[in-house]
């Protein structure tokens, strides 16, 4: 039985309808192609007529938070380049010359509704830091508050991975802040209408409306060989999907140039790829576990162990551990993987990577035997614990 499928339309109707009601917390992220133009200059009227329509989304109630890029595209317009950088430290040059030149684009948009375009700018560490995570959250719910847009951004100017790659990673960060504020929807703009069964530059493919389980079916939809760079850009949407949809929350990749899209989504019209979320929405503990902080080591698992903690919610013991790499210590978050070395889970560790060298494979009764003490029955609690993929 397939598991890539859309649903009948009526049907997808009604689905639509209903995510859109209890989107009463949206996440909007804007890539490159659609704020810029065919010379990668960016195109400010797009950025106005994008804040018109994220005030109009507000209007309704709705609280709305801005995952933008075009930093560097507007650094260019700024010192007149034509020509995109390539050395790193030029680049970062560009995008903190454009970063300022971004947020007042999105400002003018909306200073004549009365609101204000808030700026942050965020590193991996900002995220992986507890108290610092819990900050940012902090921040953006006074700015709701406040009644302004919450405009996020990788830090271009100390953030390297970022601008060594095409699309950058605005993708990952967008899906990282809607676990951070629990946003029911989570919405990613490209220059492409939504995820397609084939080349989209082929006329027979098609556009399919609603993906019930991101799975390797949806996603070797991705790395099908096709001309131009937007199919890497797919790649990136796809895998920010399998984060908010893991966590229990609903995505929609639609075409960020088609005018009002924003208002068809809110009013449940079928827009796009719906990608829907699979099973209970997670803890906002669990999902800094499993989809934010930034794992310190990996415990490699045998298959009665796996299964102990992936279908049946177990704690993961001494006993089902075969192997620990990394450099972690206790209270610091480890991936858990199956024999073949894939990721399943995270969780936080109770103990150092050296302990769990010397009791991996041994039954809790004899733990103390080795260590002198026995301070936790469990490797990591059930609590502190997250799947990071749906279980097969």
């Amino acid at each position: 039985m397939p598991t890539l499928a859309q649903l009948p339309l009526a049907m997808t109707d009604l689905v639509r309808q209903e995510v859109a009601t209890a989107a009463h917390t949206i996440v909007v992220k804007v890539g490159t192609r659609v704020l810029t133009g065919a010379d990668g200059l960016l195109n400010r009227q797009r950025v106005e007529t994008l804040a018109e329509e994220l005030h109009a989304l507000m209007e309704t109630g709705r609280k709305v938070v801005l995952v933008t890029s075009g930093a560097v595209g507007a650094g260019m317009g700024q010192l007149k380049l034509t020509k995109r950088p390539a050395n790193l430290a030029q680049l970062q040059a560009v995008a903190a010359v454009g970063q300022s030149h971004l947020v007042e684009a999105y400002d003018r948009g909306l200073r004549p509704h009365g609101r204000h375009a808030a700026q942050l700018l965020l590193t991996a560490h900002d995220l992986d830091d507890r108290t610092a995570y819990l900050n940012v959250r902090n921040t953006i719910r006074a700015l709701f508050e406040f009644g302004a847009l919450p405009i996020i951004n990788e830090n271009d100017t100390v953030s390297v991975d970022e601008l060594q790659t095409t699309f950058g990673d605005n993708d990952r960060l967008a899906a990282m802040v809607t676990n951070l504020i629990r946003a029911p929807l989570l919405v990613l703009l490209s220059d492409v209408d939504g995820l397609y069964d084939g080349d989209p530059a082929d006329r027979g493919s098609k556009l399919i409306s609603t993906v019930k389980r991101l799975d390797e079916s949806v996603i070797k939809l991705a790395r099908a060989p096709i001309a131009g760079v937007s199919k890497g850009g797919m790649a990136s949407k796809l895998e920010a999907a399998r984060i908010a949809t893991t966590a229990g929350e609903n995505v929609i990749i639609a075409n960020g140039r088609t005018p009002g899209v924003l208002a068809q989504i809110a009013a449940g019209d079928v827009v796009g790829t719906l990608f829907l979320a699979q099973g209970q929405a997670l803890r906002s503990f669990k999902r800094w576990i499993g989809f934010t902080a930034r794992p310190r080591g990996v415990l490699l698992l045998d298959d009665g162990a796996r299964e102990a903690v992936e279908k049946k919610g177990k704690s993961l013991l001494a006993a089902g551990i075969v192997d620990a790499t990394g450099a972690f210590k206790q209270g610091d978050i480890v991936s858990l993987a199956d024999a073949a070395g894939c990721e399943f889970a995270r969780g936080l560790t109770n103990y150092p990577l050296d302990d769990v060298l010397r009791i991996k494979g041994l039954k809790t009764d004899a733990i103390a035997g080795v260590l002198g003490r026995c301070p936790y029955h469990e490797v990591i609690h059930r609590d502190n614990m997250a799947l990071t993929r749906e279980a097969l």
